[in-house]
């Protein structure tokens, strides 16, 4: 058996920094260029539709030619190889994890290459860009499609799911991300009460690094495949 059969992971933007996707936070991140009350929010989308569907727009085209690195890789590699249970839980909304060959996926924040229709509900793929006039071809026309993304004020996706996925985990590991955004900030506590064993991979330690048992530091490209190369071994 393997030592831990049941892994939860959470990955954030600085997974996908090595492929060239902007991150949030950082000195140079995207929240230094844009307000984030102006393009991310539901108040947003209601004052100026076009603004915030020209900025997802942008983030949908700067997706073009970017391609999955080491520690995607790794991850999808984990899932492949382990005699256990692997879920990863993405606060990213490219698809990258999809690209390395990662199957069990929860996007908790929306994905970019998907918009939602707003009369009907349904979700679909929908790579190209939405605007005032695209419509859903499931009401034959008739619903408005925005992109399918949980805006600041909006709760996440699937967090019934998430939560119960950390209670019966063995690991969860956290890579990436910043710690400072909740609920996905919250999940290492949580694991934590549940008696999980918590590990964080980063480039520098988050605001949370104190919460986890133990803390690798350093490019997600290094770190992750080690990381992952450590969990195949049994150890």
């Amino acid at each position: 058996m393997p030592r831990y059969d049941r892994i939860v992971i959470l990955t954030g933007a600085g997974l996908s920094a090595e492929s060239g996707i902007a991150t949030f936070r950082d000195k140079d991140g995207i929240w230094s260029r844009y307000n984030i009350e102006d393009v991310a929010t539901p108040q947003a989308y209601a004052r100026n539709p076009e603004r915030v569907l020209d900025f997802y727009n942008m983030r949908r085209e700067g997706l073009a030619g970017k391609q999955p690195n080491a520690a995607h890789k790794a991850l999808a590699r984990l899932e492949a190889e382990h005699k256990g249970e692997v879920v990863v839980v993405t606060q990213n909304i490219d698809n990258l994890h999809e690209a390395a060959g990662t199957k069990r996926m929860i996007h908790m924040h929306g994905e970019l290459l998907s918009a939602w229709c707003l009369a009907c509900g349904t979700r679909q793929a929908w790579p190209a860009p939405i605007t005032l006039t695209s419509t859903c071809p499931h009401c034959t026309g008739v619903g408005r499609l925005r992109p399918d993304i949980v805006w600041f004020g909006e709760m996440p996706y699937q967090m019934e799911a998430i939560y119960e996925h950390l209670s019966e985990a063995d690991l969860f590991v956290s890579i990436g991300t910043s710690g400072n955004v909740y609920p996905a900030a919250g999940f290492v506590a949580e694991a934590r009460q549940n008696g999980v064993h918590t590990v964080e991979l980063n480039l520098e330690p988050s605001e949370g690094a104190s919460l986890f048992h133990e803390t690798i530091h350093g490019p997600a490209t290094r770190v992750v495949p080690g990381f992952v190369d450590r969990i195949l071994r049994g150890e």
